[in-house]
């Protein structure tokens, strides 16, 4: 297929998840065979932080204004099979308005952040979807699962809702012999709803525990939070050293957004790049995560420090390293990249057959048929 695909970063993983996504998924189905055009607004805050500014798969362009969009790459995406508009872009309302009025290729929405975007719609604060742009996407393709996708059908009119979880690439995350430099660490931009969690679970431990080492990576934490003095900060750490990251712990630790949690099935990327390392996770419960990983078999879950203390006192590591072993079995088995591509062929073939001619013919005589009845 010729797939174009215009999301808010690829060149640069600063302080957002969607980049790792994007990347994984735009390898491995450039690896497949398709021609992938990714399109990113150029934006400051990534200008500066850009890790991958090549990425070297498929062809990544960069445009300044929706204008420019339009004139330079109106060709291409009117020439695509499929093309796909994610969550956050800039002006996202607009380019919506114009990718779904022209073209018969399939227009996907690819929601990296479902929960959120509902709760603004919901608030009347979502500068990227409206209510009538998700009734105009062929197929919305989403981070959440579960009854989520239910109500973006039937309560939003979405066509064809499905999920299309974040995923991990294998080759880039493996075990590793690495000596265990901290007992316990965290990988993640700081929000304010999961900063209740990250103090109770690893700074409150990192207190109770103080002949043992602690990490915390991730940007844009505020001067005001007091980090124990076994705590380790990393301002940022770029794809490329996590797989180090994640060998370099005993145990590594998992969060939720508050409104992930109110959601359910929405697993972070964090969480299967942990288990393709082979880390023993240690996470905050939600609901669906039991469909994703089995408790005390592949995935330890915990409501407050003095289960977190207990584990990293008293677990053997070889009982620790076997629910890690086994955590990666399960993301091998189901949450690689190649999973994420062969469903994302799949959903938009079924999303082809539906918008077809025929189909939209088959629909128009049942809708006649329904109106001759009524």
């Amino acid at each position: 297929m010729k797939i174009v695909m215009l999301g808010l970063s690829i060149t640069s993983s600063w302080g957002n998840g969607h980049a790792t996504t994007y990347r994984s998924l735009m390898r491995e189905l450039v690896r497949r065979g398709h021609h992938v055009l990714f399109l990113e607004r150029d934006q400051p805050w990534y200008a500066a932080n850009r890790d991958m500014p090549r990425p070297p798969f498929g062809r990544t362009e960069i445009y300044e204004s929706v204008p420019e969009l339009k004139r330079r790459f109106a060709a291409p995406i009117g020439d695509s099979d499929c093309v796909v508009v994610g969550s956050f872009i800039p002006e996202g309302k607009a380019i919506g308005e114009w990718i779904t009025s022209f073209g018969s290729a399939v227009k996907a929405f690819y929601d990296i952040d479902t929960p959120i975007t509902l709760q603004k719609i919901g608030s009347g604060d979502c500068d990227y979807l409206s209510p009538d742009l998700i009734s105009r996407y062929d197929l919305y393709l989403s981070f959440t699962g579960g009854p989520t996708l239910e109500l973006i059908e039937q309560e939003y009119g979405s066509p064809m809702a499905r999920p299309l979880f974040c995923s991990v690439d294998p080759d880039e995350y493996f075990p590793e012999r690495r000596p265990k430099k901290w007992a316990l660490g965290y990988l993640g931009t700081f929000g304010e709803d999961r900063q209740r969690k990250l103090n109770s679970l690893l700074l409150a431990t990192a207190t109770m525990l103080p002949s043992s080492q602690f990490v915390v990576a991730g940007p844009q934490y505020p001067r005001r939070i007091r980090w124990p003095a076994n705590v380790q900060r990393v301002i940022h750490l770029s794809p490329a050293k996590h797989r180090a990251f994640y060998n370099s712990q005993r145990f590594t630790l998992n969060l939720t957004r508050a409104a992930m949690v109110r959601a359910g099935f929405s697993p972070s990327v964090r969480l299967f790049e942990a288990a393709s390392c082979g880390t023993p996770i240690i996470s905050d419960d939600w609901p669906g995560l039991k469909t994703l990983f089995r408790p005390k078999e592949e995935i330890l879950i915990v409501s407050e420090a003095g289960n977190v203390v207990e584990i990293l006192r008293e677990m053997p590591e070889k009982v620790a390293r076997e629910i890690g072993l086994r955590a990666r079995e399960r993301v091998l088995r189901e949450h690689t990249s190649a999973h994420r591509a062969l469903e994302f062929e799949r959903f938009i073939n079924a999303a082809r057959r539906y918008t077809s001619p025929a189909a939209e013919l088959s629909s128009k005589r049942n809708r006649r048929e329904e109106a001759a009845v009524l």
